[in-house]
């Protein structure tokens, strides 16, 4: 129960049952989930970067889950804001991360705030940065405007745009830390348009090249920009200094 592996069904409702204590009633149904790996997986901690009350913005470290499954949601940074969130409040998700990418996660805290949330999602009027490190060195020079090289292929069938920005190359030039901006949200439209400019991310073990040297995937959500829908003033947030790192220089 604890962990979120234990339903309840009443009429045409299912919801997690957290309350032993909880009273049931005729017709109820109880399902058990169980999976050792789930169960047995032990994240690492999240951390708060910002509490606005009707939502908050979170660090997500690598290997915590955004949301979990009828499996399982102990391992997820939904219910770490449940549990460590001071008054507690209810999480609802309208933001994701891969497991394997690492940094800022917004969460909403009532229905109403998540669905004004989510539609700013849709609409595309979240603004999305992340800093990446990529295999080779990011050539700047040919890019269309400003120093920004956009790239807009479809993925899935669906259209996807990212514009990259060069930040700096390794001294040895094999690395470059680039700067990603999405317009859309396809699944690892990052990793996978990266990769299609044969810039693959460093420690990309699905669309890379294979060989990761042990690094974790280079991929880090850093900015967040968006109409706040409480106060309906700008409202950003960046990703702590300290919690910037990237392995540009192959050793890190």
């Amino acid at each position: 129960m604890n962990k979120g592996a234990v339903w309840i069904t009443r009429g045409n409702q299912s919801q997690r049952l957290r309350r032993a204590t909880r009273v049931l009633q005729a017709g109820d149904q109880i399902h058990f989930y169980y999976d050792e790996r789930v169960l047995a997986e032990t994240p690492p901690p999240a951390r708060l970067v910002a509490d606005c009350g009707e939502y908050s913005v979170w660090y997500k470290p690598r290997g915590m889950r955004s949301q979990g499954s009828k499996w399982g949601d102990h391992c997820t940074v939904m219910r770490w804001s449940e549990q460590h969130l001071k008054p507690e409040r209810t999480s609802y998700t309208v933001h994701r991360l891969d497991l394997a990418t690492h940094g800022l996660i917004l969460i909403a805290h009532s229905k109403t705030t998540a669905a004004s949330l989510a539609k700013l999602f849709r609409e595309r009027a979240v603004i999305k940065h992340y800093r990446a490190v990529v295999h080779g060195r990011f050539d700047s020079n040919n890019n269309n405007d400003g120093g920004i090289t956009n790239i807009d292929a479809p993925i899935d069938g669906k259209s996807a745009r990212s514009d990259v920005r060069l930040i700096e190359h390794a001294t040895d030039g094999s690395r470059s830390l680039v700067d990603v901006r999405i317009y859309t949200g396809r699944k690892h439209q990052i990793r996978r348009h990266l990769a299609a400019i044969g810039h693959p991310v460093v420690g990309d073990r699905m669309h890379g090249t294979g060989n990761t040297d042990g690094v974790d995937l280079q991929l880090t959500a850093w900015m967040l920009s968006f109409e706040c829908p409480i106060t309906q003033q700008p409202a950003k947030f960046t990703l702590p200094d300290e919690l910037h790192c990237y392995a540009l220089h192959g050793n890190e």
